[in-house]
């Protein structure tokens, strides 16, 4: 199966840059966006923008969604229907929970497509550089339809079974990046409470067991105020609210995810939802 026609549904901060490079690499790669202007950018590397899904979609061999939740990507996908081949493959990249991923597993039954469950892990440089981590899980007929879009836009694709496995890996995966990025906030507002540099805090575990490359990362961000969005408090807050989903379908107690989700909910009450993540380091404070 060819993979040169493919459709990207959905080009923010992760979306743009994957049809980006999927164009720049030779795919025939037509996008949407429900704000069309931030898709026009994609014109100048080879993609071609459309106006509605269905269009988008159309003769397309592969669609991708990369949308903000599990609702809007039932709602653009049911808007694409007129459009989708029937043997068209779905890579569903959004991270969008347990029961939504079940659910579009149902909806890519019903148009007749093939579905691959691919979340990724990263946020907008590694997306800009291809060198996002998919996580994928899904027939082992269809790996050989995506592996070449997975090997632009990833440094490297793990498969984990059957279609829904990849999407609770994300969430394993988005509950222990909440409970950093809550730690490193904490830390630095306790040390500033404290009266001590906070770039101590830094320099003091540097290049020790209990240094992380996120942690200089997000702690760097804060310190700087550079908190231009890398993936943002809004969509970390609704993350935190899938994890908080997941646990309770695995009866299990997070309480350092759930912890973080409330300080990215106070976060975004301050006015800080469309920075980084990082930005819920606001929340040890009262504005």
């Amino acid at each position: 199966m060819s993979t040169t026609k493919v459709a990207v549904l959905g080009t923010g901060l992760m979306g743009a840059p994957i049809a980006g490079n999927l164009a720049e690499q030779g795919f025939d790669v037509r996008v949407w966006n429900r704000t069309r202007a931030r898709a026009e950018p994609l014109l100048r590397r080879g993609a071609t923008l459309c106006a509605t899904p269905a269009e988008a979609v159309r003769h397309a061999e592969v669609v991708i969604t990369m949308l903000n939740d599990g609702a809007t990507v039932t709602d653009v996908m049911t808007d694409a229907a007129d459009g989708l081949s029937p043997d068209a493959v779905w890579i569903q990249s959004s991270t969008v929970g347990v029961h939504a991923t079940d659910d579009h597993i149902e909806l890519a039954r019903s148009f007749g497509l093939g579905f691959v469950d691919a979340p990724v892990l990263g946020s907008t440089k590694p997306a800009i550089e291809g060198k996002l981590v998919i996580l994928a899980a899904g027939p082992d007929e269809l790996h050989h339809a995506v592996q070449p879009i997975f090997d632009v836009i990833g440094a490297r694709t793990i498969w984990v079974g059957e279609a829904g496995a990849a999407s609770k890996l994300k969430l394993v995966a988005n509950s222990w990046v909440l409970s950093l990025t809550a730690a490193v906030g904490e830390a630095i507002s306790l040390a500033e409470g404290l009266d001590i540099d906070p770039r101590l805090f830094v320099d003091a575990v540097s290049g020790g067991p209990l240094d992380c490359g996120y942690l200089q990362v997000k702690a760097g961000a804060i310190l700087d105020r550079n908190l231009a969005p890398a993936f943002s408090v809004a969509n970390a807050a609704k993350d935190a609210h899938l994890v908080e989903e997941a646990s309770v379908f695995a009866g299990v107690h997070l309480d350092a995810a759930a912890a973080a989700g409330a300080r990215m909910t106070r976060a975004i009450a301050q006015g800080h939802g469309d920075e980084d993540m990082a930005a819920a380091y606001f929340a040890s404070w009262n504005e």
